[in-house]
């Protein structure tokens, strides 16, 4: 149940405390979750959820912040989580810079959500995602680490020591994986839409997300109500990791800790009407991709089809509109004059 996952994490959050510098009882600590996902996946609405506010949801603008709070214990100061949220699924993916520094790392974590009623739209927006964030982390800890080799020698660990993840010499496939640099934790939304799936594609979009995330060292889950317990997790707490709670049953929302599966677990892709030695994979990843490009034919994207937020009625301000309104309306004549102007030119040539 969700009481007694939650009562395992508090107990390890516990058993860390004595051991991390940022553990004490009298110490507020501040953690950063960076939110992004698939575009209408319904991130906003898990944050809510998992925020407990009675609140509409709002298409994400961009990048947006927000903030949690809570207390370890009585007489204790608040923790504090602060959330960015991606919008615009991959269109707006260079903003990752943004809540990502090389300040934070030590208290950084990542979620994906992903919309499991697109499967067309899984693996591309996945990997890029994923993909871009990495990069830009992996430039966060070099920042970091140069910052920390310019100062004079200390005896403390560097940001990037403590905040890079090693993972335990038993954890599955540890040689054959690229764990990702912070905790990661990938989500599952419209599950609802996704169990009505037929069992061969409900198998595959499994298969892939759960080589994904094993290939990340990440935590994958399929259900919004364990959802909010891992994100109270990744926000207030340090990464879950009990592998005791775990459901690979896909008649079941997926819950499956990292660390939890194994390659051998996840087995190649189930796919019937695909000649697998035929698409010459370099990697196993590579033979993903394909598979799955050959399943579910990603579609294109048409950016100009995309909505212009400062249309949309939700974001209306009116003197800011009518200013815009002018100056649209300048910008159309200023086009209108060049182009008699060229006309005239051409003529007189």
């Amino acid at each position: 149940s969700s009481d007694t996952l939650w009562d395992l994490a508090a107990a390890e959050v516990n058993s860390r405390e004595s051991e991390d510098d940022y553990g004490e009882r009298n110490v507020a600590v501040e953690r950063t979750v960076f939110l992004m996902g698939s575009k209408a996946g319904g991130k906003t609405s898990i944050l809510l959820k998992c925020l407990d506010r009675d609140e509409p949801s709002k298409p994400t603008l961009a990048l947006e912040y927000t903030f949690g709070r809570r207390a370890r214990g009585h007489n204790t100061p608040k923790d504090i989580a602060h959330i960015w949220e991606l919008g615009g699924g991959t269109f707006l993916s260079d903003l990752v810079q943004i809540p990502i520094t090389s300040a934070d790392l030590k208290f950084l974590s990542v979620i994906l959500i992903v919309d499991l009623s697109k499967p067309n739209e899984l693996w591309g927006t996945t990997e890029k995602l994923l993909q871009v964030t990495q990069a830009h982390l992996e430039k966060a800890f070099s920042m970091a680490q140069k910052a920390q080799t310019a100062k004079p020698a200390a005896t403390h660990q560097t940001a990037t020591q403590s905040a890079a993840r090693v993972l335990p010499a038993d954890y599955p496939d540890r040689e054959l994986i690229s764990a990702f640099p912070v905790p990661l934790l990938i989500v599952g939304s419209k599950y609802d839409i996704f169990q009505e799936f037929d069992s061969d594609k409900k198998k595959l979009i499994a298969q892939m997300l759960r080589f994904v995330a094993h290939s990340y060292a990440a935590s994958l889950i399929f259900t919004i109500l364990f959802s909010c317990v891992f994100m109270a997790c990744y926000s207030f707490f340090s990464l879950f990791s009990n592998r005791k709670t775990v459901s690979m049953d896909l008649t079941k929302p997926l819950i499956i800790p990292a660390g939890s599966d194994s390659f051998s677990q996840i087995g190649s892709p189930c796919a019937a009407d695909v000649d697998i030695a035929s698409l010459h994979a370099r990697n196993p990843k590579d033979l993903w991709r394909k598979v799955c490009g050959c399943v579910f034919p990603p579609e294109k994207e048409h950016q100009q089809d995309l909505k212009d937020p400062a249309k949309d009625p939700q974001y209306s301000e009116p003197q800011i509109d009518a200013m815009r309104a002018q100056k649209d309306q300048e910008l159309e004549q200023y086009k209108r004059n060049a182009a008699k102007t060229w006309q005239g030119l051409d003529l007189e040539t």
